[in-house]
């Protein structure tokens, strides 16, 4: 079979009709010779050998030669408080020294630990050239691997530097991608379009991508952008809840242990949410989450009967606790939370205790509250499908992360199984210990 000329694929790249004549593999190979002629134009070498960076895989992780890469990572959380995932391809090896079997097996392995809560995906394009780019046919084999529990809850797919590669792939994808999880798809021509979605400070972001953003940038205005300082923080409200140190609500809320915020939020799950199915695992409208840290933030009072949907006191409790300045569980407790499953299985209880009794007396009294009531929850686990597991995936991220800001795919078991042991084994835990004023829901 002859091939066609490259001119004569670009004439029929936008044309449905001759689509099924055309060898995809060389029309994508044009695409890409072509993105790699544009990136040199820009000024910028193409990506041969993608440089490592240091992360904390374990050599004893189960994919460990594709983990070590560091392709993916988990990414702190998008606007409406779901777990963000990235995907870097100029981190992708040459295809001679990846097994794409084992990339794709590790993708379903990343993702099952999310795919039962809402989340979303960020797809870094830039790096992915004729050296490195899977075969079309494995690309269709992943797509179809991906059944429907993973794209159910994927609320939106951000494709970040797009170019005429991810057209003419859409293109050659478009018949069998449903029209819905085609609406999810958003494309990002600049870092910077991502600011409106996502927490944009917790991305892990490979400095190749960074710096061939900034080329766009030049290319596309003539000049370096300014260097803007960024203004010195404004000091918090009186009244402020989100955003602020466990002192300085305990100062301004009378010296109560327990932040108004989670108690109001915990007490009217508990009277109207425990049978909630999916508490805690469903996200809600962006806008709404603002509105109501908004008025938790200027003193106003906040009634959850006004939005009819317990999936709402359950995000802004989510929220909350995301967004303090140190994690629950601290900083320095991190790393000795990694190591619990080096501990044998018999004695992980008993440390799971001794690394919660370490605590500050005020966090330990608000890690006791929240375990307390989330072990309550997953009681009701018949009903509302949350046991302590999948408590745990939901919680453990919002509770302790390390001080770069960015949670590892190598370190999600332990956090998730440290978080499990707390929920399901609340009595032994906590209930040795008491801190003088602690309340209990």
């Amino acid at each position: 079979m002859q091939i066609p000329a490259k001119e004569e694929i670009r004439a029929h790249i936008f044309d449905m009709d001759h689509l099924q004549s055309v060898d995809f593999e060389e029309l994508a190979e044009i695409e890409l010779q072509k993105d790699e002629e544009e990136q040199v134009q820009l000024g910028g070498d193409t990506v041969d050998s993608p440089t490592r960076e240091a992360n904390d895989v374990s050599i004893s992780h189960p994919y460990y030669d594709i983990a070590r890469h560091g392709i993916l990572h988990v990414a702190g959380d998008d606007n409406s408080g779901r777990k963000v995932i990235t995907f870097s391809c100029c981190r992708l090896p040459p295809c001679h020294e990846i097994d794409h079997v084992r990339l794709l097996e590790y993708l379903k392995y990343t993702l099952d630990q999310y795919v039962e809560n809402d989340y979303t995906v960020v797809y870094f394009h830039y790096g992915l050239n004729s050296r490195n780019k899977p075969s079309l046919s494995w690309l269709q084999s992943a797509y179809k691997a991906f059944d429907r529990k993973y794209k159910k809850n994927l609320k939106a797919l951000y494709v970040v530097h797009p170019t005429n590669f991810i057209k003419v792939l859409w293109k050659i994808f478009k018949p069998v991608i449903s029209h819905k999880f085609g609406k999810k798809i958003l494309y990002m021509n600049h870092l910077g379009d991502l600011r409106e979605h996502l927490r944009f400070n917790r991305l892990i972001i490979p400095q190749e991508v960074l710096q061939h953003d900034e080329k766009l940038r030049v290319q596309q205005k003539g000049r370096p952008p300014p260097v803007i300082k960024a203004p010195p923080p404004r000091p918090p409200l009186p009244t402020q809840q989100f955003g602020v140190t466990l002192q300085y609500l305990k100062n301004k809320n009378n010296g109560d242990l327990i932040p108004p915020v989670m108690e109001q939020t915990v007490s009217y799950l508990k009277a109207k949410g425990l049978r909630t199915e999916g508490l805690f695992r469903r996200s809600v409208s962006a806008h709404i989450i603002k509105d109501i840290q908004k008025r938790y933030n200027l003193g106003k009072p906040v009634n959850f009967d006004e939005y009819g949907d317990a999936h709402v006191p359950a995000s802004i409790l989510k929220t909350f606790l995301r967004e303090l300045p140190e994690p629950l569980l601290t900083y320095s407790s991190y790393r000795t939370i990694l190591e619990i499953t080096n501990v044998e299985s018999i004695l992980r209880v008993n440390s799971c205790k001794q690394i919660a009794h370490q605590l500050p007396e005020h966090n330990f009294a608000i890690l006791k509250y929240l375990m307390c009531f989330l072990n309550l929850v997953s009681t009701e686990s018949i009903s509302n499908k949350m046991t302590a597991s999948n408590l745990a995936c939901v919680f453990g991220v919002n509770l302790v992360w390390s001080q770069e800001g960015t949670t590892s795919i190598n370190a999600l078991v332990p956090v998730n199984m440290f978080t499990e042991l707390m929920i399901q084994y609340y009595p032994m835990i906590f209930n040795a210990r008491t801190v003088p004023g602690e309340t209990l829901p």
